[in-house]
């Protein structure tokens, strides 16, 4: 090839920089969007009001079309512009993802860990503090979500996951047992409750787990043979931190799992109501992709967890 030849990436970059908005343009837009006022824009991304009206023009006369009409307060976005916004919404979110996933992966000196809320504040927190002692110089990244399948693992170096350890595509080492049972505050006087026909009937917290893979109170009586429906008007919250919470301050009876639970029963803090339990012979599973290796920062971690879980568990 010769010299003054040019390779389909160099056309390729050419025809993007001649054709695309400078980014900037298009980060200010999406926020214009979403405040529908250059104003807010401005306020958000700490520059003037000038300045977001310089790019939007910029943008306008790189895409050729008029993307805004100018009201007396605000803008309102033209039907070109919300098609484009549509795109740079995707276009900005997948970006956002794969540099924050690249970051992660590939620092050394760091982790990155995905977990459900509840195990990532109950569970997972108070041994990131332990770990951080021992190992200073490694940051350990945790991002909680309950929407969690094998396909998620992608984006991080380790998991928390929920199942029976049997996964395709990932490596799994057994942490904890699903253990679920009720528990009330101290307050509560539950001394009268002593079968789950008498639970069934109490004043019960309920979890909605309509989104996510999560054990409800209609599963866990399913579980232990009972039948039950929740009536209309009990307290009703999606996340199960949430419910946790509600049962710490006294709103009624909910399901602890033994993560959450065991240490607050111990400090007296709650109460276990029944000696009714559910073990679904599940658990939650240390996982990682199977296909790609650990940094050492992630191998550490790793064992060392895998260490002091062993050595709580006796």
């Amino acid at each position: 090839m010769s010299r003054t030849s040019r390779s389909p990436w160099r056309v390729a970059i050419n025809r993007y920089l001649r054709t695309l908005p400078p980014l900037e343009t298009l980060i200010t837009f999406e926020a214009v969007g979403r405040h529908a006022s250059f104003t807010g824009a401005a306020s958000e991304l700490f520059i003037t009001q000038s300045a977001v009206s310089k790019q939007m023009r910029q943008l306008e006369a790189s895409v050729g079309v008029a993307l805004f009409e100018r009201k007396p307060r605000g803008v309102a976005l033209t039907q070109a512009a919300e098609e484009l916004l549509v795109t740079v919404n995707v276009m900005l979110a997948s970006l956002y993802q794969n540099v924050t996933r690249i970051r992660n992966v590939h620092q050394s000196n760091a982790v990155s860990v995905l977990a459900t809320h509840a195990l990532a504040q109950f569970w997972l927190f108070p041994r990131l503090i332990e770990f951080n002692k021992a190992y200073p110089d490694i940051a350990v990244h945790v991002h909680a979500i309950n929407e969690i399948d094998e396909a998620s693992l992608n984006d991080f170096d380790l998991g928390v996951l929920y199942g029976a350890g049997e996964w395709a595509s990932l490596n799994s080492d057994f942490l904890l047992p699903e253990i679920v049972y009720p528990v009330a505050h101290p307050s509560l006087n539950v001394a009268g409750i002593q079968t789950l026909e008498q639970l069934a009937k109490a004043n019960l917290v309920q979890i909605d787990t309509s989104a996510w893979h999560c054990l409800d109170w209609q599963q866990w009586f399913r579980h232990l043979g009972h039948d039950y429906l929740p009536p209309d008007k009990a307290p009703v919250f999606n996340q199960l931190t949430l419910a946790f919470r509600a049962v710490q301050q006294g709103m009624g009876i909910g399901l602890a799992w033994t993560f959450m639970g065991d240490e607050a029963i111990a400090k007296g803090e709650l109460q276990r109501v029944t000696d009714y339990e559910c073990i679904t012979g599940f658990g939650e599973y240390l996982v990682s992709v199977r296909h790609r290796s650990l940094s050492p920062s992630a191998e550490v971690f790793r064992h060392w967890l895998l260490a002091a879980t062993a050595a709580e568990a006796g």
